[in-house]
């Protein structure tokens, strides 16, 4: 009897400390771009194949609640294409689902590349997916229902906001919707946003200059003007390089973040800071229901596109970096990927470029 009575004490009180843990991570990935070279690499006798792409990065990503990434192209049909305008097979989108993506953030500067049809197409098979996307809508009516993006994890409420600067000229067509960044909209935004109560709010933006590897004055006065309106995290994408993070503390306690940008995750770009992006890594916490919530940890990690050939047809992989392995060079040393010295030498390139754009001051 009172093995049972203590068995049940030792249950409940582990069942009491379950039910108050409010905790959830998340990881936020670059452009997953997809250029004519790309498309040509996933081609099989009967479709396309993109696992392979991500197969060393999928356990990392799948292990957070949230991960996030910026959709850059459409799913507009055939013929696909790459750059200017982007169409890409469903089976990209399927790919970046299975490798643990559960948000596409689709405001974009190619959201329209593919006109109407195209951003119809993008947002409903993304949904039929099963997958959480934001930024972009085939119609008002949806963007009230569904803007800002709500997500309940573990307790906690999070609201995500997705604006970019533009669509390289090319406009919405009634009654779709991409949306822009105008602090006018942002604010009407966020004070709708906020009669939801969201624990916290996470501004996703697509801004910058391609290639510049520190942010422009227009993005550091958009940054601010979201952190003084209750932005607490800050994501950014469309450079096509990593820029630096900015973290405000108060002693100990982070309270605010900006990624100004997470570089590419993937594409077929090879120029210096191109052939790479960076992880973000966030965890979130709640220590008791009416409690603010906590930025317990803004962390990165990052992955480098090993791009090579065989039987005279591109391949792509991912390779995750540990931020740790790069400390000590441990991960170059090992050689763990069996990468050529040339491909060795164009990771350990991108990896100490991005830590000393990172470090940089803005």
């Amino acid at each position: 009897m009172r093995i049972y009575c203590l068995f049940s004490l030792l249950s409940l009180s582990f069942a009491i400390g379950f039910a108050q843990e409010r905790r959830v991570s998340l990881i936020f990935a670059g452009d997953a771009m997809q250029h004519t070279p790309q498309v040509y690499a996933a081609k099989t006798d009967s479709g396309y194949n993109y696992d392979s792409a991500f197969e060393l990065v999928k356990d990392h990503i799948s292990r957070a609640d949230i991960a996030g990434v910026n959709f850059e192209t459409t799913l507009g049909g055939k013929p696909y294409t790459g750059y200017p305008l982007f169409s890409s097979p469903k089976e990209y989108s399927i790919a970046l689902r299975n490798a643990g993506f559960n948000i596409f953030f689709t405001a974009n500067n190619h959201a329209l590349d593919t006109g109407r049809e195209g951003l119809e197409q993008t947002v409903q098979f993304i949904k039929e997916q099963g997958v959480k996307q934001t930024g972009s809508f085939v119609s008002k009516e949806e963007r009230d229902l569904n803007y800002p993006l709500m997500i309940i994890k573990n307790g906690i409420r999070i609201a995500f906001l997705n604006y970019t600067y533009g669509t390289n000229g090319l406009l919405a067509i009634e009654p779709n919707i991409v949306n822009i960044i105008d602090t006018i909209l942002i604010k009407e935004d966020i004070e709708a946003t906020q009669l939801l109560q969201p624990d916290i709010i996470i501004a996703v933006m697509h801004w910058g200059e391609e290639y510049y590897t520190k942010p422009t004055k227009h993005q550091k006065s958009v940054a601010q003007f979201l952190l003084n309106n209750d932005v607490r995290i800050i994501i950014g994408h469309h450079p096509h390089v990593v820029q630096p993070i900015h973290i405000y503390r108060d002693n100990n306690t982070i309270k605010q973040v900006v990624y100004y940008s997470l570089g590419n995750f993937i594409s077929n770009q090879r120029q210096p800071n191109t052939d790479g992006g960076m992880l973000a890594e966030i965890v979130l916490r709640k220590d008791a229901d009416n409690d603010s919530v906590i930025i317990e940890s803004a962390d990165h990690s990052w992955v480098w596109v090993h791009k090579y050939y065989k039987n005279w047809k591109p391949v792509y992989r991912l390779l995750p970096i540990a931020k740790e392995d790069t400390m000590n060079d441990e991960i170059f040393d090992e050689n763990k990927y069996e990468l050529q010295p040339y491909e060795l030498g164009g990771m350990k390139r991108f990896v100490r470029g991005a830590n000393k754009i990172v470090k940089s001051s803005l």
